[in-house]
């Protein structure tokens, strides 16, 4: 024996909404229990609605979103009404939602109940009452037509309208182009059944073209009153075998935009309250129709921004590999003040740009597209980096400060990178902006503090100093705005704490790509482009992030090398502290945390020393070499001074002179090598190994008392501390 007929014998139907199309499938039974002819049918969703009360209706529809967002049962009672809205039984209803992607299935069965439980009646009374049955489908439908946000959704929306005891049967909505009719959307019919109406002169015989004509509405009871009205037209209408028709205008702001036909295969007398419900639909779809049309302006010049403002990254550098993402605010038009770029320079080199003019509104991006232009100019013409930003400042704040009262005197951060893809070798100009992060072949990540100046804009001359590294087989380079740092309520230290973690479980051989996908999804949840769905309201800034990473020439290294550099200027000590933390993340796995502390401590002492004993700067290059358990560290730090320095013994009162001291008690080797212009003072330590006794220093005779680096006592050296101290400078 079938299932369907056990099911049957007991009075129990089977149904299947797919939310997706919106068709309803039900077995003979359960057509039989909506009041339908007992066999299997295929009804949309606004057939099937009609058939239960408007008040049920909105009850069982709150239980249908919780049931999807929870993955629970739905159970509920609802009313049948007939097509004059008369209650012919009570159901209950029990379904299952399947859900696959953003669409669901719903799953379930109809089963005739008696009466409807204790305390329902008294809530919802089974009086047929067509008033309360009105304003509750009046609520519901400007419910939905007030979340709809495209006009496709408006017109799906107005289909599956269910009016009280006269729901429509077909729907057609009309607009106008100059002095002619257009259909916009329509329902009920087949395709191609909009021919004849499509592109109608507003001076035809026919309701909808009238009704656009004098912002009346025409309501046609039967159809001799259709054909004795409206002969010329009354033929294309016929062939449909509807018996009424509503023909509504729909008006936005006093100006007729368009109108709307409501069409029913049963008669319909058009009571008053029968045409107050119509009217209010119609104001209703008006005004949803045109916030859709607004919208749909708003992200089509939104895009189209976009499409101008942000270029495509440029043909693919030998050698290396390049990835960028663009993620604009939430609310408004999607654009910004954020934006990269690629620009191809003569000689093979390429120059990466990324930058943020303050403020993410259409002023932001029209400064933006301005000084993108500005900064490709100044590039092409040959400029070096920091030439290019200097030159970049004074025409930004040419333009905003002639022009005050629209741009109010906005500024822009900015980061100029010019690469030589043969070497690896890449010169960086910074305004303001965020530092770059390197990620090293063996997943370790370092922020590369850079020398910068002001933010473009702020003053007419500034300068901005050039900070050379080089990008190793291996290493992928990232640049970004501030929106991809601080969004989530994180702060700059925070935020690249979050982003830092992601590039260090980044797998290298999935490639950029995915590497950008992921930390964009990281900020905003995952998305195919980023600005629209559920995630789309939380944006706080705009994100645009630029990957950059140099693929390994023939076979991998078999020894892996860690390596950071760093320029520490006369003008800037607060750089020291710079230094002891990018120590810190390069040693970020060190066995011996001991031995960082130590390592910490005497880069520290190396820097103060150069800045209080010459008048030069001092450049810090740190190496790790080695597996994991084995490495070896060598760290360097080089001045301009020839003079090398000789040990001294200090007094117990001391301030100062006891930086080869702590050389020779915390490092395994160390010593001072001349160079042509300057010197180079370098210790080594090899993990898990334990201090050298007492050795002397390679170039430097070790009876030499112990002193300060330098013969001359010069300024007192800030004061040792323990070796955990953070920071001396």
């Amino acid at each position: 024996m079938r299932t369907e007929d056990v099911l049957a014998a007991i009075a129990t139907g089977l149904w299947r909404w797919d939310n997706a199309t919106g068709i309803v499938t039900l077995d003979a039974e359960a057509a039989r229990l909506l009041g339908l002819p007992a066999g299997p049918a295929e009804l949309t969703e606004a057939a099937v609605r009609s058939r239960f009360h408007p008040v049920d209706w909105n009850e069982i529809d709150g239980i249908v979103n919780l049931a999807v967002a929870e993955g629970t049962l739905a159970e509920a009672r609802l009313r049948i009404v007939d097509e004059n809205g008369r209650v012919l039984r009570t159901v209950r209803s029990r379904s299952r939602p399947l859900i696959d992607g953003t669409d669901y299935h719903l799953v379930g069965t109809l089963q005739e109940v008696a009466e409807p439980p204790a305390g329902t009646a008294a809530r919802t009374p089974v009086t047929g009452d067509w008033r309360r049955s009105r304003e509750a489908f009046l609520l519901d439908a400007g419910r939905a037509l007030a979340e709809a946000r495209s006009t496709a959704e408006v017109l799906r929306v107005a289909a599956s309208l269910s009016m009280p005891g006269f729901s429509p049967d077909g729907l057609a909505v009309f607009g106008v182009a100059g002095d002619r009719l257009t259909i916009i959307g329509h329902h009920g019919h087949n395709p191609g059944d909009d021919g004849p109406f499509a592109d109608m002169p507003l001076d035809t015989d026919y309701p909808a073209a009238e009704v656009v004509r004098s912002g009346r509405a025409i309501y046609l009871p039967s159809p001799e009153e259709y054909r004795a009205r409206f002969p010329a037209t009354w033929p294309l209408a016929q062939r449909f075998g509807r018996e009424s028709w509503a023909f509504l205008p729909l008006i936005v702001a006093g100006r007729t935009m368009g109108a709307w036909m409501a069409a029913f295969k049963h008669r319909v007398a058009f009571t008053p309250d029968e045409r107050s419900v119509l009217t209010t639909v119609a104001r209703m779809l008006a005004q949803a129709l045109a916030r859709a049309g607004v919208a749909e302006s708003e992200r089509e010049l939104s895009l189209g921004l976009q499409r101008t403002m942000m270029p495509v990254l440029g043909p693919a550098i030998p050698g290396m590999e390049v990835a960028a993402r663009y993620v604009p605010t939430g609310g408004g038009l999607q654009v910004g003040g954020d934006w990269y770029d690629m620009i191809q320079l003569p000689a093979g080199r390429v120059a990466l740009v990324i930058g943020d003019v303050q403020g993410h509104d259409v002023r932001a991006a029209g400064l933006m597209g301005q000084l993108r232009i500005a900064l490709r100019a100044y590039a092409s013409e040959g400029h070096r980096p920091d030439a290019v930003l200097s030159r970049a400042s004074r025409f930004l704040y040419g333009i905003t400060d002639s022009a005050e009262g629209d741009h109010g005197g906005r500024f822009a951060t900015c980061l100029y990178l010019e690469v030589d893809p043969a070497t690896g070798a890449v010169d960086i100009a910074r305004a303001g902006h965020p530092d770059p992060a390197i990620r090293m072949a063996d997943g370790t990540v370092v922020q590369r503090p850079t020398a910068g100046g002001l933010p473009l804009g702020i003053v007419a001359d500034t300068d901005y100093p050039t900070t050379r590294l080089t990008l190793e087989p291996g290493e992928t380079l990232m640049i970004c705005t501030d929106g991809l740092l601080e969004t989530g309520g994180h702060d700059l230290e925070s935020g690249w704490a979050r982003i830092r973690k992601l590039l260090e479980q980044h797998d290298g051989a999935d490639g950029l790509e995915v590497l950008a996908d992921s930390l964009v999804q990281a900020v905003h949840g995952p998305g195919s482009h980023y600005t629209t769905g559920p995630f789309a309201d939380r944006r706080e800034d705009d994100i645009a992030v630029l990957l950059l990473s140099r693929t390994p020439g023939g076979a991998a290294q078999r020894v892996a090398v860690r390596r950071t550099a760093l320029t520490v200027a006369q003008a800037e000590p607060e750089r020291i502290a710079a230094g002891r933390r990018q120590l810190r993340e390069l040693l970020h796995d060190w066995a011996d945390p001991e031995q960082v502390d130590a390592a910490v401590l005497m880069v520290s002492e190396m820097l103060t020393n150069v800045l209080v004993h010459t008048d030069g700067d001092a450049l810090l290059v740190a190496e790790a070499t080695g597996e994991h358990g084995e490495r070896l560290l060598r760290v360097e730090v080089a001045d301009a001074s020839d003079e090398l320095p000789h040990k001294r013994r200090p007094g117990e009162m001391a301030s100062s002179g006891r930086g080869l001291l702590l050389m020779e008690m915390l490092a395994q080797a160390w010593g001072v090598d001349p160079r042509g212009e300057g010197k180079s003072i370098w210790f080594e330590l090899r993990e898990g190994a334990a201090p050298a006794e007492s050795a002397g220093p390679a170039g430097l005779e070790s009876e030499a008392p112990m002193a300060s680096f330098y013969d001359d006592e010069g300024p007192p050296a800030p004061p040792e501390g323990p070796p955990a101290a953070e920071p001396l400078a």
